[in-house]
Protein backbone atom coordinates (compact mmCIF):
# COMPACT_ATOMS: atom_id res chain seq x y z
CA UNK A 1 0.00 0.00 0.00
CA UNK A 2 1.11 3.47 -1.28
CA UNK A 3 1.99 5.19 2.21
CA UNK A 4 4.61 7.42 3.63
CA UNK A 5 4.78 8.13 7.33
CA UNK A 6 6.71 11.01 6.60
CA UNK A 7 5.83 12.17 2.95
CA UNK A 8 2.54 13.41 1.54
CA UNK A 9 0.16 10.55 1.53
CA UNK A 10 0.63 11.14 5.57
CA UNK A 11 -0.08 14.15 5.13
CA UNK A 12 -2.86 13.98 2.48
CA UNK A 13 -4.86 10.82 4.70
CA UNK A 14 -4.60 12.44 8.15
CA UNK A 15 -6.35 15.50 6.44
CA UNK A 16 -9.00 13.36 4.60
CA UNK A 17 -9.68 11.59 8.02
CA UNK A 18 -10.16 15.15 9.77
CA UNK A 19 -12.04 16.56 7.46
CA UNK A 20 -14.57 13.50 6.63
CA UNK A 21 -15.26 13.65 10.64
CA UNK A 22 -15.51 17.41 10.81
CA UNK A 23 -17.93 17.12 7.59
CA UNK A 24 -19.63 14.02 9.35
CA UNK A 25 -19.02 11.31 6.70
CA UNK A 26 -18.85 8.47 9.05
CA UNK A 27 -17.94 6.08 6.11
CA UNK A 28 -15.16 7.89 4.77
CA UNK A 29 -13.93 8.33 8.22
CA UNK A 30 -13.31 4.59 8.71
CA UNK A 31 -11.67 4.27 5.66
CA UNK A 32 -9.21 7.29 5.88
CA UNK A 33 -8.56 5.21 9.79
CA UNK A 34 -8.30 1.76 8.46
CA UNK A 35 -5.68 3.17 5.56
CA UNK A 36 -3.57 4.30 8.47
CA UNK A 37 -3.86 0.93 10.64
CA UNK A 38 -2.82 -0.75 8.37
CA UNK A 39 0.15 1.43 7.02
CA UNK A 40 1.35 1.05 10.47
CA UNK A 41 0.69 4.73 11.66
CA UNK A 42 1.68 5.03 15.01
CA UNK A 43 -1.99 4.51 17.19
CA UNK A 44 -0.96 7.88 19.28
CA UNK A 45 -0.53 10.01 16.30
CA UNK A 46 -4.12 8.86 15.38
CA UNK A 47 -5.54 9.50 18.95
CA UNK A 48 -3.73 13.27 19.32
CA UNK A 49 -5.41 14.16 16.34
CA UNK A 50 -9.18 12.32 17.50
CA UNK A 51 -8.53 14.61 21.20
CA UNK A 52 -7.19 17.77 18.92
CA UNK A 53 -10.41 16.88 17.04
CA UNK A 54 -12.81 16.72 19.75
CA UNK A 55 -12.04 20.15 20.96
CA UNK A 56 -11.76 22.40 17.36
CA UNK A 57 -14.11 21.02 16.13
CA UNK A 58 -17.26 19.60 17.99
CA UNK A 59 -16.24 21.27 21.26
CA UNK A 60 -20.01 22.17 23.52
CA UNK A 61 -21.79 20.73 20.89
CA UNK A 62 -21.29 17.43 22.19
CA UNK A 63 -19.00 17.58 25.35
CA UNK A 64 -18.66 13.84 25.77
CA UNK A 65 -16.76 13.95 22.36
CA UNK A 66 -13.26 14.84 24.06
CA UNK A 67 -14.30 11.78 26.97
CA UNK A 68 -14.36 10.03 24.07
CA UNK A 69 -11.28 10.50 22.28
CA UNK A 70 -9.34 10.70 25.24
CA UNK A 71 -11.04 7.19 26.72
CA UNK A 72 -9.69 6.68 22.90
CA UNK A 73 -6.22 7.80 23.67
CA UNK A 74 -5.57 5.70 27.17
CA UNK A 75 -7.12 2.59 25.69
CA UNK A 76 -4.17 2.72 22.89
CA UNK A 77 -1.53 3.44 25.20
CA UNK A 78 -3.34 0.44 27.75
CA UNK A 79 -3.87 -2.13 25.05
CA UNK A 80 -1.55 -1.70 22.27
CA UNK A 81 -2.71 -2.55 18.64
CA UNK A 82 -4.37 -4.37 17.11
CA UNK A 83 -7.06 -4.10 19.82
CA UNK A 84 -7.03 -0.61 19.88
CA UNK A 85 -8.44 -0.06 16.37
CA UNK A 86 -11.73 -0.88 17.93
CA UNK A 87 -11.43 2.20 20.44
CA UNK A 88 -10.06 4.59 17.48
CA UNK A 89 -12.86 3.28 15.31
CA UNK A 90 -15.17 4.17 17.89
CA UNK A 91 -14.20 7.50 19.07
CA UNK A 92 -14.49 8.58 15.03
CA UNK A 93 -17.23 7.23 14.33
CA UNK A 94 -18.56 9.60 18.12
CA UNK A 95 -17.24 12.26 16.82
CA UNK A 96 -18.13 12.13 13.15
CA UNK A 97 -21.53 11.91 13.90
CA UNK A 98 -21.14 14.54 16.69
CA UNK A 99 -23.07 17.62 15.86
CA UNK A 100 -20.37 20.20 15.07
CA UNK A 101 -19.73 23.75 16.33
CA UNK A 102 -16.39 25.14 16.36
CA UNK A 103 -17.21 27.97 19.08
CA UNK A 104 -14.41 26.80 21.36
CA UNK A 105 -11.38 27.32 19.43
CA UNK A 106 -12.91 30.40 17.92
CA UNK A 107 -13.47 31.83 21.63
CA UNK A 108 -9.81 31.04 22.66
CA UNK A 109 -8.38 32.40 19.92
CA UNK A 110 -10.79 35.96 19.75
CA UNK A 111 -9.16 35.88 23.59
CA UNK A 112 -5.83 35.33 22.91
CA UNK A 113 -5.54 37.88 19.67
CA UNK A 114 -6.97 40.68 22.56
CA UNK A 115 -4.36 39.04 25.00
CA UNK A 116 -1.12 38.75 22.01
CA UNK A 117 -2.54 42.57 20.71
CA UNK A 118 -2.02 44.41 24.89
CA UNK A 119 -5.55 43.99 25.77
CA UNK A 120 -4.81 42.90 28.99
CA UNK A 121 -5.83 45.40 31.71
CA UNK A 122 -5.38 44.97 35.46
CA UNK A 123 -7.54 41.96 37.56
CA UNK A 124 -10.19 43.72 39.33
CA UNK A 125 -9.33 44.53 42.85
CA UNK A 126 -12.18 42.66 44.36
CA UNK A 127 -11.17 39.41 42.48
CA UNK A 128 -7.56 39.47 43.93
CA UNK A 129 -6.04 37.25 46.28
CA UNK A 130 -6.78 38.39 49.74
CA UNK A 131 -5.06 35.56 51.52
CA UNK A 132 -1.79 36.84 52.28
CA UNK A 133 -0.91 39.88 55.19
CA UNK A 134 -1.59 43.00 54.02
CA UNK A 135 -3.70 42.33 51.44
CA UNK A 136 -6.81 44.28 52.62
CA UNK A 137 -4.64 47.14 53.33
CA UNK A 138 -4.32 47.29 49.51
CA UNK A 139 -7.97 46.57 48.75
CA UNK A 140 -7.53 42.92 47.51
CA UNK A 141 -10.60 41.05 48.00
CA UNK A 142 -12.69 43.80 49.40
CA UNK A 143 -16.26 43.74 48.31
CA UNK A 144 -16.21 40.26 46.35
CA UNK A 145 -19.61 39.48 46.20
CA UNK A 146 -20.14 34.95 46.53
CA UNK A 147 -22.41 33.72 43.78
CA UNK A 148 -23.47 30.88 45.85
CA UNK A 149 -25.03 33.13 48.54
CA UNK A 150 -27.58 33.90 45.91
CA UNK A 151 -30.32 31.87 44.74
CA UNK A 152 -29.50 31.36 41.09
CA UNK A 153 -25.66 31.17 41.97
CA UNK A 154 -25.45 34.18 39.60
CA UNK A 155 -25.26 37.59 40.42
CA UNK A 156 -23.80 41.06 38.90
CA UNK A 157 -20.17 41.46 39.51
CA UNK A 158 -17.38 42.94 37.22
CA UNK A 159 -14.81 40.20 36.46
CA UNK A 160 -12.61 40.68 33.35
CA UNK A 161 -10.56 44.10 33.57
CA UNK A 162 -11.48 47.30 32.96
CA UNK A 163 -10.75 47.31 29.13
CA UNK A 164 -12.59 44.44 28.39
CA UNK A 165 -16.29 44.61 29.79
CA UNK A 166 -18.53 43.72 27.37
CA UNK A 167 -16.38 41.57 25.36
CA UNK A 168 -17.74 38.17 24.15
CA UNK A 169 -15.19 35.50 23.34
CA UNK A 170 -17.63 32.54 23.11
CA UNK A 171 -20.71 32.35 20.72
CA UNK A 172 -22.46 29.05 21.04
CA UNK A 173 -24.29 27.97 17.97
CA UNK A 174 -27.28 26.28 17.83
CA UNK A 175 -26.23 23.00 17.33
CA UNK A 176 -26.72 19.82 19.77
CA UNK A 177 -25.70 20.74 23.09
CA UNK A 178 -24.69 24.06 23.02
CA UNK A 179 -28.34 25.03 21.75
CA UNK A 180 -28.96 24.94 25.82
CA UNK A 181 -25.98 27.26 26.09
CA UNK A 182 -26.74 29.65 23.08
CA UNK A 183 -29.99 30.55 25.72
CA UNK A 184 -28.42 30.84 28.54
CA UNK A 185 -24.96 32.85 28.03
CA UNK A 186 -26.73 35.84 26.71
CA UNK A 187 -28.69 35.33 29.73
CA UNK A 188 -26.16 34.83 32.54
CA UNK A 189 -24.36 37.43 30.60
CA UNK A 190 -27.14 40.12 31.53
CA UNK A 191 -27.08 38.70 35.01
CA UNK A 192 -23.72 39.48 35.45
CA UNK A 193 -22.95 42.84 33.72
CA UNK A 194 -25.91 44.32 36.01
CA UNK A 195 -28.71 44.53 32.88
CA UNK A 196 -32.39 43.42 32.67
Amino acid sequence: MRYDRDGDQHYDVISAFIKSIRGSDVDAALHYLARMIEAGEDPRFIARRLVVHASEDIGMADPTALQSAVAAAHAVQFIGMPEGRLALAQATVHLTTAPKSNAVIAGIDAALSDVRGGGIGTVPPHLRDGHYAGAAQLGHAQGYRYPHDVADGVLAQQYPPDELVGRDYYQPTARGAERTLAERVPKLRRTIRGGS
